[in-house]
């Protein structure tokens, strides 16, 4: 019993001693070894070993009646000294990899853009001899992922350098090459005559430019943000799927690779390959792609502000342009390159926000003006202004477009409404002539523009207005001795009020109103009534600056004038059935002869 228990010890504390050896080959690798490319396998072969190492001396791996034996805690402790020295060495090793790639691009000017060439930003090569270290890194997480940490701000520090320089050197040589005719913010101004023939200057190179821009770069920067949380070890799925961005903008730096987030490794520790993202990995990553892409924005918002000093209005083809991009951003994860879309769409607002207001501040100005006469210059210059905003439109930027309409007609209306207060005698010639220009020249675009359509309808229902008051004036107030027919009317409107109160067989016995005041009212009215009319024609004709609309003026005065005379000849037909006045069919004749 004694020699097989004896036997059986010797072979317990053999398998014990082959646990605790540490092979000569991996301890000279981990404390004193090369990171050189070729010596890359050596090295992961000792990291191999060292973490099998440790787990073996862990329990359940190891008899829980050895974990507390002297000779196992020394080697414990032996192998934490190990793992220190190889993290410590080979944190080192990298955060200089990391700046040396970077510096050896930096210092080559050829890499970038320069004068009449503009150079793609290639990271091919970057990111191949990165994935040399991808499997260590997987390891130094598994051996301590602490260490990551400072790793990964060395990485985001050297990198962020050269993607700046990038787009730096990109967008400067972008604005420089791109030929285009200055547009003058000055739009909706009276005083400005000359400006219409200068806003037809072509300028869609501008908005070309700044979508060249996001096409080279925002596929850049996701591809740069996907390999950065795989290289890195961050625990978070894919940022875009296999084959590059959602909207079909295939990555312009990885023409050589179709997938950059496929490292070529696999998770060494499979409880670490968890489904789905945690919070806290999502929040780290996300802060990390802030340090890694910061500052680039800056060159971005450059070329959008050098656009807008280019053609205000180009900021309607920007602002689609940048929302086709971020509907493309499905993944929530490569969150910097989502707010930087953000940001870029609400600085464009801004920008044309600025161009609306100062729009708006010029048809203001014509309220200052001495009294104005015919159809206000910002009229037809607003028709001219929607056509060309309607042309820049892309994608969904139709509420950018439709809340400038809003504005600059409010303010047209306003300004309308003002004008023609200052000048009561002439307010409704101003009023109607100018809602009907409105509805003239913008009879097509509002056709197919619904904002457009409400404010149309909106102007024929002031001109109709206008129309109506204007004409009443023309034909009742009228102070010309030959022009008699307020009497007439105001004769009708006499007898109207009466009926309220008597019935009308007592009306002729009313003072002012008996049969023998009906002849005189009506001899005195429309005897000489051709001239009367004609009289009425000129009045109507002499402060209309706007010929074209004196046919369909004319027409609504005639029948205006028509509907209140049968008006009359009803009344009295009705009170005065015994006395005889002109025909409402003669007087149609007559009017349709004239």
């Amino acid at each position: 019993m004694q020699s097989v228990n004896n036997k059986s010890l010797i072979e317990e504390l053999d398998k014990l001693l082959e646990s605790l050896r540490i092979p000569s080959e991996y301890a000279a690798c981990l404390t004193g070894g090369s990171f050189d490319e070729a010596r890359m396998l050596q090295n992961i072969e000792a990291c191999e070993w060292l973490n099998s190492a440790l787990r073996g001396l862990e329990v359940p791996n190891l008899d829980p009646s050895y974990a507390n034996m002297r000779a196992v805690r020394e080697k414990r402790a032996e192998l934490e000294k190990l793992k220190t020295t190889f993290v410590r060495r080979a944190s080192e090793f990298l955060r200089n990899y990391f700046a040396s790639l970077v510096d050896f691009m930096i210092s080559d000017k050829s890499y970038f853009s320069q004068r009449g060439q503009l150079k793609r930003p290639d990271h091919a090569d970057l990111r191949y001899k990165c994935r040399t270290y991808a499997r260590l890194l997987q390891h130094l997480k598994s051996l301590d992922k602490n260490c990551l940490g400072p790793l990964r701000k060395a990485y985001c520090g050297s990198l962020n350098l050269l993607l700046r320089r990038e787009a730096r050197e990109f967008a400067n040589e972008l604005r420089a090459s791109t030929k285009a005719s200055r547009n003058p913010t000055v739009w909706l101004e009276g005083s400005t005559g000359s400006s219409q023939s200068v806003n037809n200057a072509d300028t869609s190179t501008v908005s070309e430019a700044y979508a060249k821009m996001l096409t080279i770069f925002i596929p850049l920067l996701v591809d740069e943000s996907s390999f950065f949380a795989h290289f890195m070890c961050f625990e978070v799925p894919a940022l875009v799927p296999p084959g590059g961005l959602a909207n079909g903008n295939k990555s312009a730096s990885n023409d050589d690779d179709a997938n950059d987030d496929d490292l070529g490794i696999m998770d060494i520790d499979d409880n670490d390959n968890k489904s789905g993202k945690k919070a806290m990995e999502l929040e780290a990553l996300n802060e990390s792609l802030h340090d890694l892409l910061d500052g680039i924005q800056e060159d971005f918002y450059a070329v959008v502000d050098w656009a807008y000093k280019i053609d205000p209005l180009r900021c309607i083809s920007m602002h689609g342009i940048t929302e086709r991009y971020i509907s493309g951003q499905k993944a929530d994860a490569a969150g910097f390159v989502r707010i930087l879309l953000d940001d870029l769409e609400s600085r464009i607002s801004a920008q044309f926000g600025r161009f609306v207001e100062e729009a708006c501040h010029q048809i203001e100005r014509n309220e200052r003006n001495i009294r104005q006469m015919g159809v206000l210059s910002y009229i037809p210059r607003f028709a001219t202004l929607a056509t060309r905003m309607e042309q820049y439109i892309q994608g969904q930027s139709r509420d950018l477009v439709d809340q400038a309409y809003t504005k600059f007609v409010t303010i047209m209306f306003v300004t309308l409404e003002n004008i023609a207060k200052a000048d009561p005698k002439y307010a409704d010639i101003l009023l109607l002539e100018n809602y009907a220009a409105f509805q003239n020249s913008l009879y097509d675009l509002a056709n197919v523009v619904s904002t457009l359509a409400k404010f149309y309808h909106q102007a024929s229902e002031a001109y109709e207005q206008a129309c109506t008051r204007h004409i009443s004036m023309i034909i009742y107030y009228v102070s010309s001795p030959i022009l008699q027919f307020e009497r007439l009317f105001q004769f009708a409107k006499r007898i109207e009020d009466m009926m309220y109160t008597i019935t009308p067989e007592e009306i002729p016995f009313q003072l002012g109103l008996s049969k023998m005041d009906l002849p005189k009212v009506v001899k005195s009215s429309l005897s000489g009534v051709d001239k009367s009319i004609s009289v009425m024609y000129k009045k109507l004709q002499k402060n209309l600056t706007s010929e074209e609309l004196l046919p369909s003026l004319w027409d609504k005065c005639k029948k205006e004038f028509l509907d209140k005379y049968e008006s009359f000849a009803q009344l009295v037909a009705k009170i005065y059935p015994t006395e005889t006045i002109p025909s409402v069919a003669e007087m149609r004749a007559l009017l349709a002869s004239m």
